[in-house]
């Protein structure tokens, strides 16, 4: 099986697995991946600190399926993580351990759990409908579009994410979105998030 193929059976899988677990919006929360994990048997534990390049590690011994994740990952981050991890418990059991950190990204079974997590969180046939029914299309996406997405799709798929998906699907073209300050540009089109406002107001 080429890579194609095998990226391409990985994308099902998380359709499938989004069907399953009734997973029916783009804004895939905490408590919906430990849902399935939980469903899984699939235990978690969070490393208290960070390490250089690694944000996750899967275990499959004699004590059974381990997703170890650096507990102060931001959220998108974390769900991402959790989702890559997944993909690693579902298809790669007979690897016994798979350590994912910057180093590895390169591999085909890495990438495959990079494609499978974001397919779980927000589907191609989604991001693409959703994009249409803005009135974006082939070669028209900029960085305005996709922070409009987010926020309107409340999408816990990253920025990074989105944009890598954009230039995919050919919504944009290569480069696009190269250094562009995503939280600025957020905060410029739709304010500061109200629950900051009261946070700052509480202190």
């Amino acid at each position: 099986m080429g890579r194609y193929e095998y990226y391409q059976e990985l994308k099902a899988l998380a359709r499938e697995t989004r069907a399953k677990y009734g997973l029916a919006s783009p804004c895939v929360r905490r408590s919906d991946v430990r849902r399935i994990y939980r469903a899984e048997r699939i235990m978690l534990d969070l490393w208290p600190h960070r390490f250089k390049g690694v944000r996750g590690a899967y275990l499959n011994d004699e004590f059974g399926a381990t997703v170890m994740v650096v507990k102060a990952l931001p959220l998108e981050p974390f769900i991402f993580t959790l989702a890559h991890e997944l993909k690693h418990h579902l298809v790669d059991q007979a690897m016994k351990n798979a350590l994912c950190a910057d180093t590895t990204r390169n591999d085909a079974i890495e990438i495959g759990a990079e494609i499978f997590a974001a397919e779980l969180i927000f589907p191609e046939r989604d991001f693409s409908q959703a994009l249409h029914a803005m009135g974006i299309g082939n070669g028209q996406c900029d960085a305005e579009g996709l922070v409009k997405l987010k926020h309107e799709s409340k999408t816990t798929l990253s920025y990074a994410a989105l944009a890598k998906r954009a230039e995919y699907l050919k919504f944009a073209s290569r480069g696009t979105f190269t250094n562009v300050k995503w939280t600025r540009l957020a905060l410029k089109l739709y304010g500061e998030p109200i629950y900051k406002c009261l946070h700052r107001t509480k202190s």
